[in-house]
């Protein structure tokens, strides 16, 4: 029987006696620290707790805009749930800002009181479950940065109702709490006073100070100095160039320095004429400024050929792709006029104005600058910079080096209208309703802005929408603009500066905005549309990365609607290519991928449509899949090997084999230009593919890899590889790699689609062999062997993420056919286990959690986790307490069966479980139960707790348990 008592006390003699003994995870104290190589922090335990409690305490000194924006959705979430917590403060210092407490009030569902006990500065979180209380205490504020980057210090503890630090805690919470004065506006007005006047003191105190070097702004040319990004890549770019390469590409998220980057370079290269080309003109000007700024020089020395603008004899030009692409312009200039020229934005150098101005053109060097390199036109842009990758750094390793501004996202629910969440279909009479609007209005507020006044940027799905929308906002209160395709570039320039010197509140567009413009002090980006393109959100998202003095963080509202796309939010968050289910339902478990202090949240409801967009989307569409495939193959300009893929963080070599058998199957389903193999040769590669890629067992590629070196490998030196590796080298685990290998596990059915040949046999001497078909295309066919070397390198790495020394690996996903074979059955029965089967001192046991409301009564079991360690699990029908097998699995314990528990959510999954480790049966819990079958006849069935060795990893139990 599960015992919590018993489960807490072996915890914390664990803690405080003997770390060697057993003990739960549960409830096991812990300390926690934020560290960005395991991506551990504070912030992601305090979250779990949160998102469970039954209410909250917080009691902290210091909170910033940031580390409360950390716990808003979450805060929406369960304020839904009619769930409220309380939050203890103080103006210690004067640390927090006054409009901490404006977005504290904005929370309903939390009670806010202020002490004024002197030098307070308790940090403290006290979450209350159903029968527990979880405590962490310890150096952490309500900040980002103590929440996900500064080194801290805190200690996770959890105590019953009578638990004596428990009661000390709410003792000394009570004692304060009760005394000190609730937050109202009157409290923050005149707060905002006493902080207006203590800042001016302190202000003037600093002016007062005797002035050093320190204290001036590096705004001359000479102090700007490149950063760790641009040193590495200017390094890269002298390189390059001493290779004789005329050509280099720069690859670098929005935001990073790309133009900075450009400008330090041209110093280094010091042309007498430099030609810059953009696509807009007012990035022109901003260029010019920047480039200015690191060049030094006289005004004259600096032109621009635009429109409007027609200084052709700048020694450093910068000019617009639509100006100098005519013919007119061309003529004017000696195609080597300028030694160095530098294309930005070049993703777009497919158009045939920029291969004009291109092939015109005979500079000594060109550089190349792009955030999205990636196109879906085929045109390579990669062979247009003859492959010369000089850098390339994307928005995950920018937020890692802090080159950006941190952000929140926040993916919330999209309005719901007469029942329906708003989707493909709404109409756009629907998008501007006062409901919606208000609905919009209510979240941009809840979730807010940094700093003291908003600058925002909504992308709406459509002009109509953008327009209609600006309209009913201004009658609201708010400053707003619509721009959209049809606005002169003028226009676009002053609703621009509007914004920024505050005399607009937002500025309304479809697309025009999502590349090629530079807003730094914008704060708040909303998304009012449906993301159809991972690289269009990463650069709606970009426009508020850039670092400003008058924002800390930018906030990220996307209004998630019922849309069948909604799965790529994750995939550009993350930045996965993999194609893989799996690695994007991960994404959405667990968001600490994220370096730095920004952070990613989801409101639960939009939290489920993107996981049913997941299951419900073909992502190996074999269009989509040739697509990722022709991107590498460009940036290769070869055929990608599978690991290719994996080095490039591209698509997941699996989902070849998943969708055709084998990636050279692909490759030929797709007409690719490869040499021919035989159909052995392709049976080979099938079985390699499908049963050894997935790198689920080592022993099988650790044998192959020894005999693509040797002739014959003795058992003795098969054994000794295994245990130099780590692995088991037990007699029935080298017995079932052996029936893998010769095909003898499988079905017939499979073993004719493997061809029907051994992989591996003996020879006489009862050594280790391919099999003579095998060995002699591997040893004639180059192209074959190649494939299989690389089959066996991709499967090593695949298998990185297992753990060798245990058959199963917590957490990871299998197939029935997999529990059967990493569990050394003799056979693949895996189509005959259905939920569960007993056989070699194993049991495994197969719960498909969500079960779909059609699927026959007869096999709608009631399972579900009472608990994170406990499963209530159903046997199946027509059994009974004395059915031999239901008593077996009872005695499983006192048997020395192994009981496996394996748990998918629901089908949409596929055919693989998550594997939570051997379980226990609680015989106590048994009972004989009915259930109706589909003619509603009454037929018994057999329920029982069953207890987990490992408690389920609280994000995999929260996807799995919520529906």
């Amino acid at each position: 029987m599960d015992n919590p008592l018993l489960h807490l006390n072996s915890s914390l003699s664990w803690a405080f006696i003997d770390h060697q003994q057993d003990s739960p995870d549960k409830y096991k104290p812990k300390l926690l620290v934020n560290n960005k190589d395991t991506n551990d922090y504070v912030l992601t335990p305090l979250l779990e707790e949160l998102d469970r409690c039954s209410s909250f305490i917080i009691s902290v000194a210091f909170i910033t805009e940031s580390g409360l924006a950390t716990l808003k959705s979450h805060l929406a979430d369960l304020k839904s749930r009619g769930i409220s917590g309380k939050i203890l403060t103080s103006n210690y210092l004067n640390f927090n800002k006054p409009k901490i407490y404006r977005e504290l009030l904005k929370i309903t569902n939390v009670e806010v009181r202020l002490t004024d006990l002197s030098g307070f500065h308790a940090k403290g979180y006290v979450f209350q479950h159903e029968d527990h209380s979880t405590i962490i205490m310890g150096s952490s504020n309500l900040t980002a940065a103590a929440l996900k980057a500064n080194y801290e210090w805190n200690v996770k503890l959890t105590s019953f109702k009578h638990g004596g630090l428990l009661g000390q805690f709410h003792s000394e919470f009570e004692k304060v709490w009760l005394n000190a004065v609730p937050l109202t506006d009157r409290w923050i007005e005149l707060y905002q006073i006493l902080y207006e006047e203590v800042q001016k003191v302190t202000r003037n105190d600093r002016l007062a100070a005797p002035l050093t070097p320190e204290m001036f702004p590096q705004t001359a040319s000479a102090l700007v100095s490149p950063n760790k990004m641009q040193e590495n890549a200017l390094q890269n770019l002298k390189e390059l160039r001493s290779t004789g390469a005329v050509k280099g590409l720069i690859i670098s998220a929005t935001g990073t320095g790309k133009t900075y980057l450009s400008a330090f370079d041209v110093k280094n290269f010091a042309p007498s004429r430099m030609l810059f080309v953009v696509h807009r003109e007012q990035i022109l000007h901003k260029a010019l400024a920047d480039y200015q700024r690191i060049l030094g020089g006289t005004d004259s020395d600096f032109g621009i050929l635009s429109g409007n603008s027609k200084e052709t004899e700048a020694k450093y030009l910068f000019a617009t792709i639509q100006t100098i692409s005519q013919d007119s312009s061309l003529s004017n200039f000696n195609a080597e006029a300028f030694d160095y020229i530098l294309i930005d934005e070049v993703h777009k150098a497919g158009a045939l104005s920029y291969l004009k101005v291109i092939e015109y053109f005979k500079p000594k060097f060109l550089l190349g600058m792009t955030a999205t390199p990636e196109r879906t036109d085929e045109f390579n842009i990669y062979e247009l910079f003859d492959y010369n990758i000089a850098y390339e750094i994307r928005l995950q390793e920018a937020l890692e080096e802090d080159m950006l501004c941190p952000f929140h996202y926040f993916g919330v629910t999209d309005f719901e209208y007469n029942g329906q969440i708003v989707d493909d279909t709404t109409l756009f009479s629907q998008l501007v309703t006062d409901e919606r609007v208000s609905y919009l209005i209510e979240k941009i507020e809840y979730y807010g802005y940094s700093g003291e006044a908003i600058k925002g940027l909504i992308f709406c799905s459509r002009r109509e929408e953008a327009i209609e929308l600006s309209n009913i906002l201004n009658m609201k209160g708010y400053r707003t603009v619509a721009l959209t395709g049809s606005d002169s570039q003028e226009t676009r320039e002053h609703c621009v500066t509007d914004l920024e010197s505050g005399n607009l509140d937002y500025i309304l567009t479809v697309d025009i905005f999502n590349e090629g413009i530079d807003i730094p002090c914008i704060n708040q980006v909303v998304m009012l549309r449906q993301t159809q393109s991972s690289i269009v959100f990463v650069q709606q998202l970009g426009r508020g990365l850039r670092k400003h003095p008058n924002k800390e963080f930018v906030t990220i509202i996307d209004f998630i609607g019922n849309y069948k796309n909604n799965y790529l939010i994750p995939v550009a968050l993350s930045g996965d290519k993999t194609q893989n289910k799996d690695n994007i339902r991960r994404h959405m478990k667990d968001t600490s991928y994220i370096k730095g202090i920004s952070t990613i949240n989801f409101e639960e409801i939009a939290l489920q449509q993107i996981y049913r967009s997941i299951s419900n989307s073909n992502l190996t569409a074999l269009k989509i899949l040739k697509e990722s495939y022709s991107q590498l193959k460009n940036r290769l300009n070869r055929i990608p090997k599978l690991m290719d893929f994996i080095e490039a963080n591209s698509i997941d070599p699996l989902i070849f084999t998943d969708e055709h058998s084998s990636y050279y199957h692909f490759l030929q389903k797709i007409k690719e230009n490869i040499p021919i193999l035989s159909e052995h040769e392709k049976s080979y590669i099938a079985m390699l593919s499908e049963e050894i890629l997935n790198g689920k067992r080592r022993h099988e590629i650790i044998l192959i890899n020894l005999l693509l070196s040797e002739d014959s490998v003795t058992p003795i030196e098969y054994m000794n590889a295994l245990i130099d590796d780590g692995c088991p080298a037990d007699s029935r685990t080298i017995d079932s790699v052996t029936r893998v290998l010769n095909l003898s596990f499988f079905t017939e059915p499979t073993r004719k689609k493997y061809g029907e040949t051994a992989v591996v046999q003996f020879d006489p001497s009862q050594n280790y062999v391919f099999h003579p078909m095998l060995a002699n295309s591997l040893k004639n066919n180059m192209y074959f062997r190649e494939m299989v070397i690389d089959i066996i390198q991709t499967a090593f790495h695949k298998n990185e993420q297992y753990d060798c020394s245990e058959p199963l690996t917590l957490y990871k996903k299998y197939s029935r056919k997999d529990s059967c074979k990493l569990l050394n059955w003799s056979n693949d029965e895996g189509s005959t286990i259905y939920g569960y089967k007993t056989k070699h001192q194993t049991c495994p046991i197969f719960v498909t959690y969500h079960k779909q409301d059609e699927i026959e009564a007869s096999t709608k079991y009631q399972e579900n986790f009472i608990n994170a360690e406990v499963l209530t699990w159903s046997t199946r029908s027509r059994r009974t307490l004395e059915s031999e097998e239901v008593k077996t699995i009872l005695e499983a314990d006192r048997l020395k069966i192994d009981l496996h528990v394996f748990v998918k959510k629901d089908d949409a999954e596929g055919t693989e479980f998550y594997y939570l480790g051997k379980a226990h049966p609680d015989q106590s819990s048994a009972v004989q139960a009915s259930m109706l079958d589909k003619n509603n006849d009454s037929i018994s069935v057999v329920h029982m707790n069953l207890l987990l060795e490992n408690a389920v990893e609280s994000k995999l139990y929260g996807y799995l348990t919520k529906s």
